[in-house]
């Protein structure tokens, strides 16, 4: 049997492509034999998988899971995995499970203190439960308010601590996360930051005209580009259940408009997209990668009309 077809029977069978909220997952549901394609971080060189591994779906997940999740991901040519302090027991578990590919991969960290003291702190702990002495990246997490930017610049704020173990190797990079475009495109006028982790999704884009901004402005500066929530449709209503444990948002669950929104997001100059937080939205974005071809104009305005229809997770 085909690989597009056995992975596509095994997610069905698995209950993965339903729109259960459970995350059932399976070892054998994990595409293997075409490793994901990497891509260019910006101008440092390094090279990433454009399917980032995001360390928030380890989240309460047995050990053995983790474990088994991770192997599998480096199977199928992830080296990027993604992790922060804020994310539950995330580290904890992505620590033992990436152990034996830390020295091949590109791990990112963050840190949602703005003092530099509590960045220090949480760095520290970073270290000791993912078990590595260095970071590829580290980034100043989820800013949102202008008070988060200026805080984390002003004396004794955050930056101090990230530079300084910049300059002492041990982290390599230095990036940040942004919610809103006002804090990320006043963090890129305080510093030459190597890479920004931003929302470049379809329904903010064309709904809510955020992203354009940001993502023009690190575009030329030639930063590597991470794409947070690209597979975002829209906030939870008043009253509506979490689809899943770790997501706070309405995924994209329709076909046809999970492959367009990640090829909305991959068309454009970014490094890397990270799915949701979910262990089966993970696999499935695995073998859809695989399909994806850049959005052709046509299809571009096509999916421009139906963002319209949809009130966008974030909006200018």
């Amino acid at each position: 049997m085909k690989r597009r077809k056995f992975i596509k029977n095994s997610l069905i069978g698995g209950g993965i492509l339903s729109l259960s909220a459970k995350p059932l997952w399976s070892s054998a549901n994990f595409p293997g034999e075409n490793a994901v394609p990497k891509r260019v971080l910006g101008r440092s060189g390094e090279m990433i998988s454009m399917i980032g591994f995001g360390g928030i779906m380890l989240n309460n997940e047995p050990q053995e899971t983790c474990n088994d999740i991770i192997a599998r991901a480096w199977e199928s040519g992830i080296n990027y995995y993604d992790v922060a302090p804020s994310y539950g027991n995330a580290e904890e578990r992505m620590g033992p499970a990436l152990e034996p590919y830390r020295k091949n991969c590109f791990l990112s960290c963050k840190s949602g203190r703005r003092e530099k003291e509590g960045v220090e702190k949480e760095m520290q702990e970073s270290f000791e439960k993912l078990r590595t002495d260095y970071f590829d990246l580290y980034q100043l997490h989820a800013l949102t308010r202008i008070e988060d930017v200026e805080r984390s610049f002003a004396s004794g704020g955050a930056m101090e601590a990230i530079i300084k173990a910049k300059e002492d190797g041990r982290i390599r990079l230095v990036g940040f996360s942004a919610h809103t475009e006002e804090a990320a495109l006043l963090a890129l006028d305080y510093y030459d930051f190597d890479t920004v982790m931003f929302p470049i999704n379809f329904a903010c884009w064309h709904s809510g005209n955020f992203g354009p901004r940001v993502y023009e402005k690190a575009a030329e500066r030639n930063l590597g580009i991470l794409v947070l929530k690209s597979l975002a449709e829209r906030g939870l209503k008043e009253g509506e259940d979490r689809f899943y444990p770790n997501v706070w948002y309405k995924p994209v669950l329709e076909e046809d408009l999970f492959d367009q929104a990640l090829a909305f997001s991959l068309t454009r100059k970014v490094s890397s997209v990270i799915p949701p937080g979910n262990i089966s939205l993970f696999v499935k974005t695995l073998d859809r990668v695989h399909k994806y071809k850049p959005l052709t104009q046509y299809e571009e305005e096509s999916l421009k009309n139906r963002a319209l229809q949809i009130d966008p997770l974030f909006k200018t």
